[in-house]
């Protein structure tokens, strides 16, 4: 249902255990990109208040139990598993209110999947070996045992964005806690109460400490520079553009910190010749680009077609995007939904427009959708004719458009496929199961589907090759992330 003004919802920040104004109490308005309105407002941190949440996180870090008691960890983490699970559905309003997610979408990444990863990270901390034996040897002080210990990094700043905002947030999140860091969390501005919320279940329904987990929203984005530059900020979580990325990694050379970065993505949806079915092979890619407005960074945006079943392929495309429903993120028929905000919507109209004068053709969409009397809605588009040196097959377009490039053989499709600056996701289908393999395998992306298969999981490890980031999300190697080794060794009799 609709948000109303006593919707629940959480506008305050949570520093050190407090749910808190900003600073002289300043807020900013929280739009719906559904129909324009304001919803509400979310508080607008300074400078101030950031350094304040860094300043709690550091203290519960060094001065309480919290590293060090794994017992505490884990009741924690239950504790918000149930607290998320007893508020789904006022998380699942904000979410569609404020992210302007279909709410068709809501039992997938948007919501009930990362619900479930809080679950998995404290099922993992209880079983996780956090010492390794590596036994006695001869040293140049005589025989010594020696042995590995994991330790937490210490106090982590988490930046997430706004397309999948539960999911990055959760993903960061839980297995953070999980290892013992503490965290100051700051969501995108076009998301702030997603964020929020998570921070009052925190706050309210957990026996987490004050201070180990903090909440700062604000409209200005320049304030996460006071994360990225703090001395005291062991390490950046970052999910968002590659250019942010990119000026992530420069703010915190200088302090020397550990850096994850999970950045964008032109995956390629590869269809071979021998496909029985060619629409279903495509819709892989249909479906990624029409679910929640293609604002998924692991989203197949480039279909890379044979030659020889070109015409084909574009023709079983262009019906499947014609047949998907879009508009109202209310109406549980809809799988696509609004482009978060008018900048981003005048972007992917811009993109469009470029490539059309770089010799793309038009199947079907290709602008603003004019049916609506408010609200960014961009109309599900496919564009044909597209050799892969153009800007629509190399930019991050995040927005309801595939392209399709036709290839010769199994090489040049793999080619195509690598000719990029990202390596997130991709995907390929055919007939013969090894070839698709063989194919798969020769991909630089960190997650590939095979024949329709879906990687996603708690338990899967996420992030990508070359400018697609450094690190992975979720799984094991997601927990690792925020664990430091320690060697010891004493002398042995």
């Amino acid at each position: 249902m609709p948000l109303t003004s006593d919707s629940w919802h959480e506008e305050r920040l949570l520093i050190d255990g407090e749910l808190v104004e900003a600073e002289n109490g300043a807020v900013y308005e929280n739009i719906n990109p559904a129909n324009e309105s304001v919803i509400g407002s979310a508080a607008d941190a300074s400078r101030a208040d950031t350094e304040r949440a860094i300043a709690a996180a550091r203290r519960a870090f060094d001065e309480s139990d919290w590293a060090h008691d794994l017992d505490l960890r884990v009741r924690g983490l239950r504790q918000l598993h149930q607290a998320l699970l007893d508020h789904r559905d006022q998380l699942a309003d904000i979410t569609v209110a404020e992210v302007g997610a279909p709410r068709m979408l809501l039992g997938g990444p948007q919501l009930d999947g990362p619900i479930e990863f809080v679950s998995y990270y404290a099922d993992l901390a209880e079983k996780y070996s956090w010492t390794e034996q590596l036994g006695v040897a001869q040293t140049l002080a005589g025989p010594a045992n020696r042995w590995v210990e994991r330790e937490p990094v210490g106090v982590v700043a988490a930046i997430t964005p706004w397309n999948y905002p539960n999911q990055i947030n959760i993903a960061k999140v839980a297995p953070a806690l999980a290892a013992g860091a503490t965290v100051v969390l700051k969501p995108a501005p076009d998301t702030p109460w997603t964020g929020l919320a998570l921070g009052r279940l925190i706050a309210e329904h957990t026996d987490i400490p004050a201070g180990v987990f903090n909440v700062i929203t604000a409209a200005d984005k320049t304030i996460g520079e006071v994360l990225t530059t703090s001395r005291d900020v062991d390490m950046v979580s970052f999910t968002g553009s590659t250019a942010v990325g990119r000026r992530i990694m420069e703010a915190g050379a200088a302090t020397i910190k550990r850096v994850f970065l999970e950045l964008g993505g032109k995956s390629a949806q590869i269809v071979l010749d021998d496909v029985e079915d060619i629409a279903a092979a495509s819709a892989l890619a249909v479906f990624g680009i029409c679910t929640h407005g293609g604002q998924g960074c692991a989203t197949a945006t480039r279909l890379l077609l044979p030659r020889s079943r070109y015409e084909e392929g574009i023709e079983a495309a262009a019906a499947l995007i014609g047949a998907i429903s879009y508009g109202d993120p209310e109406d549980p028929s809809n799988m696509t939904g609004p482009i978060v905000n008018r900048a981003q919507l005048t972007r992917i109209d811009g993109l469009v427009r470029r490539g059309v004068e770089e010799g793309a053709r038009v199947v079907t969409g290709g602008g603003i959708a004019t049916q609506f009397d408010r609200g960014f809605y961009f109309q599900p588009t496919l564009l044909a004719d597209v050799e892969n040196s153009m800007n629509i097959a190399q930019e991050e377009i995040f927005g309801p458009v595939l392209v399709a490039i036709p290839y010769d053989t199994d090489d040049d499709a793999i080619r195509i496929a690598n000719d990029s600056i990202f390596g997130l996701s991709g995907g390929v289908s055919g007939a013969d199961r090894e070839r698709a393999l063989r194919i798969a395998r020769r991909i630089r992306t960190g997650t590939m589907s095979v024949n329709g298969g879906m990687w996603y999981g708690a338990d899967v490890p996420f992030g990508g090759y070359k400018q697609s980031g450094i690190g992975r999300e979720m799984g094991v190697a997601g927990f690792e992330e925020y664990l430091e080794q320690k060697a010891l060794a004493e002398p042995s009799s």
